[in-house]
């Protein structure tokens, strides 16, 4: 191994941000190996990196963060360098329904990768990173002005959230602590290819396609900043690569959607691209029970990566779900995979009237 080689442990890459991640690093960086480690829960899916998967610089690993001496063997025999923590249990509604599941894997999981870096990494901390991959629902909820910043308190509403916020804190923790060379970041939503169809953009096009009820909660007033996913991991290649250990930002989108128009948004480009009467998929449209604790607006403001390194959205909202529609009624095979017996089940407990 030269001592330029990067040895990176990408965990969670078989999901819907880290399979784009994992890809964009295996292609721009064929001198470093990239290690993909993810347990191939219901949201990873090694389908999503059938492109790469016989590329020489990738290797992917079966494992559990929660296994801590699987851990401690994955980072002595692969030599790892670097980490990149992406695994996580990451649907709101999965955590109202099951949060100790959140808080063993978000929180104890994160742990044990934490503790492998420090401890194999101790003899000389320079040169390495360990990246943390965030959310923006650790801030809690904004009213009708304002945006998240780096300095914004946390204020978790959910088990999920408070999960994140958990896990973020012992990152830092380790950075003060053993002087573990950290980078946080903290993203609002994400939205793109391969994105498991519980999330709302994904869901509603699925139920467009087999001509389903479209659940949207309350009065679908909710806002939300949306992120296109490939400008997502190019925040994290950037950030990854220039920033300073210690540092955190916000990755954004610039785009707040209330989750009503976002849906109709859809609505009509599926019409569009289905060869239907506008306004037939908006039919669809049915007000379900809104969910305990749902936070009513996310925002980011994503100035400071902005002004330390050039970085912002490359797409706006319409060119974004656009080409996300396409890539989604050109895989019907793949949503047709994902979208089990399981899938069915978590769905009709969430959007049962």
């Amino acid at each position: 191994m030269s001592i330029l080689q990067k040895r990176i442990l990408i965990t969670g890459g078989a999901g819907f941000i880290g399979s784009h991640l994992v890809r964009r690093f295996v292609n721009n960086y064929p001198d470093d190996e990239i290690f993909n480690l993810d347990q191939l829960t219901y949201a990873g899916n090694l389908e999503n990196l059938k492109d790469i998967e016989s590329s020489p610089n990738y290797h992917f690993i079966k494992a559990d963060i929660n296994e801590l001496d699987d851990l401690k063997k994955i980072f002595d025999s692969n030599l790892i360098t670097d980490v990149i923590h992406l695994a996580a249990e990451s649907h709101v509604d999965r955590s109202i329904q099951d949060p100790t599941a959140f808080m063993k894997t978000n929180i104890l999981g994160t742990l044990n990768l934490l503790l492998c870096a420090r401890d194999f990494w101790k003899h000389k901390m320079v040169g390495h990173k360990f990246y943390h991959v965030s959310t923006d629902e650790v801030y809690g909820s904004l009213g009708e002005t304002g945006a998240f910043t780096e300095q914004t308190a946390y204020d978790p509403r959910s088990p999920y959230s408070a999960s994140k916020a958990g896990s973020d804190h012992m990152v830092r923790a380790f950075y003060h602590t053993y002087h573990l060379p950290v980078i946080v970041s903290n993203c609002s939503n994400n939205y793109g290819p391969n994105q498991f169809p519980e999330k709302l953009i994904p869901l509603i096009i699925n139920n467009i396609i087999h001509k389903r009820e479209l659940p949207v909660y309350g009065q679908g007033l909710n806002v939300r900043d949306w992120l296109w996913v490939k400008d997502h991991v190019a925040a994290i290649d950037l950030l990854f690569h220039e920033a300073k250990v210690g540092e955190t930002y916000n990755i954004g989108g610039e785009c707040e959607k209330t989750n009503i128009d976002l849906v109709q948004m859809i609505c009509d480009l599926m019409d569009l691209k289905l060869g239907h009467v506008q306004g037939t998929s908006r039919q669809l449209i049915r007000f379900v029970k809104d969910r305990p604790g749902h936070d009513l607006r996310y925002a980011i403001d994503a100035s400071k990566i902005k002004n330390d390194f050039g970085w912002k959205p490359s797409l706006a909202i319409e060119e974004g779900l656009s080409a996300t529609i396409d890539w989604y009624l050109q895989n019907e095979d793949w949503l047709k995979n994902v979208t089990s017996g399981a899938y069915m089940d978590y769905y009709n407990h969430h959007y049962s009237k």
